[in-house]
């Protein structure tokens, strides 16, 4: 078991009538709790959800907090060590806990097994209500938002974008092609499934989804 992240309606989804109404159920509920925060957005079922860059599209839960460990430090300005493990990861806990408990990171405030990230630019995640049904704790991260927080500590990991923000291709591909035993292999992994994730959400309007 671990992680998947999906953007758009699956092909598979998309044939199975019991399933997709089910789906549209759960974004219709999802857009009415984002409205209510004033929020607008629907998801464009059935349109055409672009390419990814991204080889994977899922991975170890644990592989999350490896990069919410980097912008953690990035966010507080203190240097970021590649680290072996999740006993090397965890020492730097209270970096990633004080942060989180600042309640502005998409990266951080969200669920690590599901929820949502919308194309829509607002500055801090949503926390809604119980009563919402929202999956995920009711947390909703902005797909523009989470983009900018990955940009800013791709660098800390080595990571190569041009003036502008933007991944080329060369560079996306470089990292799609990183050994297991290379520096920050985990983080640059999740990197680009998100950084990919955020680009095709925003393109297309579809929502991020983490299951």
């Amino acid at each position: 078991m671990g992680l998947a992240i999906s953007v758009g309606i699956e092909p598979e989804l998309a044939d199975d009538e019991e399933e997709l109404a089910e789906a549209r159920a759960m974004f219709k509920g999802l857009s009415a709790a984002l409205a209510a925060e004033g929020v607008i957005w629907t998801e464009p079922i059935g349109a055409p959800v672009p390419p990814s860059r991204a080889p994977v599209l899922s991975f170890p839960y644990s592989w999350l907090h490896y990069l919410r460990r980097v912008y953690a430090l990035v966010s507080i300005g203190r240097p970021v060590t590649p680290v072996d493990g999740p006993d090397e990861r965890d020492r730097d806990n209270d970096a990633v806990e004080d942060e989180t408990a600042m309640f502005s990171s998409h990266l951080l405030c969200h669920s690590d097994c599901e929820g949502y990230y919308v194309p829509v630019d607002f500055n801090e995640p949503l926390f809604l209500t119980e009563e919402s049904g929202v999956a995920g704790g009711g947390m909703v991260g902005s797909s523009q938002g989470l983009r900018a927080e990955l940009r800013r500590c791709a660098p800390a990991i080595g990571i190569r974008l041009t003036p502008d923000g933007s991944l080329p291709d060369a560079e996306a591909e470089r990292l799609a092609d990183l050994p297991e035993d290379a520096s920050y292999f985990i983080e640059s992994t999740v990197w680009l499934t998100l950084h990919e994730a955020c680009e095709v959400s925003i393109a297309s309007g579809h929502a991020i989804e983490f299951c």
